[in-house]
């Protein structure tokens, strides 16, 4: 491609330069307004420049990315209410044997559900599970952590939803799902193999070092807190019962207060056992509108002449199965009539909703697990993500706004900018430029020319982030190998998506997933930083040696 003219080189480099600062560092000072605006800003710049005009700039959106992204962020939604993410938790420490077989569950899981539910959803997940599995079990939160990006990084390589770019690779490639899938299974899994024995070797004292609990103050973690996060913004919700303490409170305060407006009134002798009648009786009229309408009748037949203190005797019975059912947290009043029939109706409604919540659930995992068959079925991938993100909605019978609003518009948004800037800096011929004079030694039917590829994806992943890198090189590095054969054309975009994504690993700027990390350990209760240069010192050696032994394993 030809240069284009001086003032559009110039201005194309300043606004995809805003672009880059903003995307890499979001929080600029000069100018914090965020990664999604940054976007938005390089776009609107190259339009304004002349770089790319308005028609070209709205051709640019890649609506079935655009499209496949969404579908799979509701779907996670809706995998998230059906407890798929509350389940991976327990697997991290179900029947666990200390903390080296925690750290390759860690590997295991986090490369799995990457692969499924993309990278950066598993993140946000996992990392509060794995901070209050290593407090539980009095563990340094560091090496688990490190364990949880670098294997949700290498793990979301397998598939092409596994990432954004491998989303654009798919798209841009035509690849099938299940072509992808087996094209770098055996380099992912040979790849979260030998992270997990990195990780293993660097930190195995730390690991084996046992803590004396005595002088190490560990908080007490219970199993339901560990199992009971959620990464959307909804919160757990509790049945709210009431306590020892505060039931405690409550009968004496009731006590203290009938017994003496009994007292005053009437000039009732007051015993224990009248003050725990009447506590009682007040916690009866206080827990079911029922219990007062009893207690009306019961003052009617007063009226009439019955006689009180065998009144009392009658309803002490029935009041103290009210107070054990207000004990145990129930709120159905045993002495009203036709109680019998309460009782069973609720349980029959309790049992009714658990069969319904479980029904849903298992329509939920089989339309996932259908998505993921018509995927490998080689369906368009866009369309039938969508389509199963709609079927969960229709399933779910309720308001869908809820679930919609967790999805992460603001990366669609980025998304669009990004399509835009990056088109536009395209145009000015730069990106073809340096490809052209890279080409010659980047050949990948022999092993310098995939050496060298490798590198220039993983300098320019590290400095540009991993998805403008597959949008500026993707479609020139598959026309380089077209040349030579269709398997090498294929071969080369699987090789973009397994360095790419790799890259990632060699610093915390490298991998969205890096950042989550690290802002969720960070903001979470308790407040671990995981630091750019502690990240560094593993990131760097792992991915040089992982990326290595990937390429070795990719296939055509």
């Amino acid at each position: 491609m030809v240069m284009a003219a001086t003032v559009k080189v110039v201005l194309g480099s300043i606004a995809f330069g805003i672009f880059w600062v903003l995307a890499v560092f979001p929080a600029v000072p000069v100018l914090p307004i965020g990664r999604t605006a940054g976007a938005l800003l390089g776009a609107m710049l190259m339009v304004i420049f002349g770089v790319i005009t308005p028609e070209l700039a709205y051709a640019a959106i890649d609506l079935p990315i655009l499209g496949l992204l969404f579908g799979t962020m509701v779907v996670s939604v809706y995998l998230e209410r059906a407890d798929m993410f509350k389940y991976l938790g327990k697997l991290l420490s179900w029947k666990s044997h200390g903390a080296k077989d925690l750290m390759c569950r860690i590997c295991l899981v986090s490369a799995i559900s990457s692969a499924l539910f993309t990278n950066d959803t598993s993140c946000v997940v996992l990392t509060e599970f794995v901070l209050k599995i290593a407090r539980q079990h009095n563990l340094p939160p560091h090496p688990f952590l490190l364990a949880l990006a670098t294997s949700a990084n290498i793990g979301s390589s397998t598939t092409p939803i596994g990432n954004p770019q491998n989303l654009v690779i798919a798209v841009q490639s035509g690849i099938s799902f299940g072509q992808f899938l087996l094209g770098i299974l055996p380099a992912m899994l040979l790849g979260v193999t030998m992270n997990a024995v990195f990780l293993l070797c660097m930190y195995w004292k730390l690991l084996s070092v046992e803590k004396d609990e005595e002088d190490v103050p560990v908080e007490v973690i219970a199993e339901e807190d560990v199992m009971s996060h959620r990464f959307s913004p909804a919160t757990m919700s509790h049945l709210t019962s009431l306590n020892s303490q505060e039931l405690n409170s409550t009968m004496e305060s009731l006590t203290v207060r009938s017994s003496s407006n009994l007292n005053r009134d009437s000039g009732y002798v007051e015993t224990p056992r009248n003050q725990l009648n009447l506590s009682e009786n007040e916690i009866e009229s206080a827990s079911s509108p029922g219990v007062e309408s009893t207690r009306n009748s019961n003052a009617s037949k007063d009226a009439l002449g019955a006689d009180s203190s065998s009144q009392r005797r009658e309803e002490s019975v029935p009041s103290r199965r009210v107070f054990r059912s207000v004990a145990n947290g129930i709120t159905a009043t045993p002495n009203v009539p036709g109680d019998a029939f309460s009782f069973h109706s609720s349980d029959e409604k309790e049992l009714g909703k658990r069969w319904k919540r479980l029904l849903w659930k298992t329509c939920v995992y089989l339309v996932t697990i259908g998505m993921l068959i018509s995927l490998l079925m080689g369906l368009n991938m866009s369309w039938t993500a969508i389509t199963a993100a709609l079927a969960l909605v229709v399933l779910d019978f309720k308001d869908a706004r809820p679930c919609l609003e967790k999805v992460s518009y603001s990366l669609l948004i980025f998304f669009c900018g990004m399509f835009i800037t990056v088109d536009g800096f395209n145009k000015t011929g730069i990106p073809s430029a340096i490809w052209d004079f890279m080409e010659p030694y980047a050949q990948i039917n022999h092993a310098s020319g995939i050496a060298v590829l490798a590198i220039v994806i993983l300098v320019l992943s590290n400095f540009a982030s991993n998805v403008p890198t597959v949008l500026l090189l993707g479609a020139r590095v598959a026309a380089s190998a077209a040349a030579i054969s269709s398997a090498d054309e294929k071969k080369a975009w699987l090789i973009l998506a397994w360095v790419s994504t790799v890259a990632g690993n060699l610093s915390l700027l490298g991998s969205a997933a890096n950042l989550i990390v690290c802002e969720q350990a960070r903001r979470s209760s308790f407040g671990y930083t995981l630091s750019f240069f502690s990240h560094l010192k593993y990131g760097l050696p792992s991915t040089l040696i992982v990326t290595t032994i990937g390429l070795l394993l990719i296939r055509g």
